[in-house]
């Protein structure tokens, strides 16, 4: 299975944050343009949530803030680039000097190539649920989980966004990944950093994981 999918890539160059402050970014634009989309907040019109893989990703990235938009959400962004002229983030504001914008049409899919990620922020890979069963397991059943876990991640990408594989393709994933503490929160959360390599391409910098739309899991391909 090959596909191919609208991606857009605005950052702020000037710029400098913290990686705990992409919730923050997301906080800021989606209210400023909360009447655009649901697809810039996840906060449906009744007050209801939009579950599904998110379409907007807010994220810090060697500093700078960084936002994706795939499919829908890459259009979206395109239509908004010229209305930001500031960010704000509690009592700072921050003047939009320069931003720029990439927009890419890649191939998606299982393929017949391997692909090696890295993590460019951590990855949310447990639930409360999955966490205790992580926390019993000796590590190669540790590894086993965060494989299976992974490619679940995977396939609900696929699934966000209209993708679905044929019962031939078989997703191969190799993690090398040690755990990190994080706040999520508030919350002290176990995450994980280093790569994943697996047949499936994957489009640039989106997240994988839990609240990737904070900027949780960011890929990036190394080779």
């Amino acid at each position: 299975m090959s596909a191919t999918i609208h991606t857009v890539n605005i950052q702020f160059p000037e710029i400098a944050l913290a990686p705990r402050d992409a919730h923050k970014l997301r906080g800021y634009l989606g209210r400023l343009f909360q009447d655009h989309s649901p697809l810039l907040h996840n906060h449906l019109e009744g007050g209801g949530l939009r579950y599904g893989y998110p379409l907007v990703q807010y994220k810090v990235l060697n500093k700078v803030p960084t936002l994706v938009g795939l499919a829908e959400g890459a259009q979206l962004l395109t239509e908004l680039f010229l209305k930001i002229q500031e960010i704000r983030l509690e009592d700072a504001v921050y003047p939009v000097m320069s931003k720029n914008i990439q927009s890419a049409t890649p191939e998606i899919g299982v393929s017949d190539e391997l692909f090696t990620y890295q993590f460019q922020t951590l990855w949310m890979a447990l639930n409360q649920e999955n966490y205790r069963r992580y926390q019993r397991l000796a590590p190669p059943g540790q590894t086993a989980l965060l494989r299976r876990i992974v490619t679940g991640n995977v396939l609900s990408f696929f699934k966000g966004i209209g993708v679905f594989l044929t019962k031939e393709e078989r997703i191969l994933v190799q993690l090398q990944v040690q755990p990190r503490q994080t706040q999520f929160k508030n919350q002290p959360m176990l995450a994980f950093q280093g790569k994943l390599t697996t047949n499936v391409a994957l489009p640039e910098s989106i997240g994988i994981g839990k609240a990737v739309s904070r900027g949780f899991g960011t890929l990036r391909r190394i080779m």
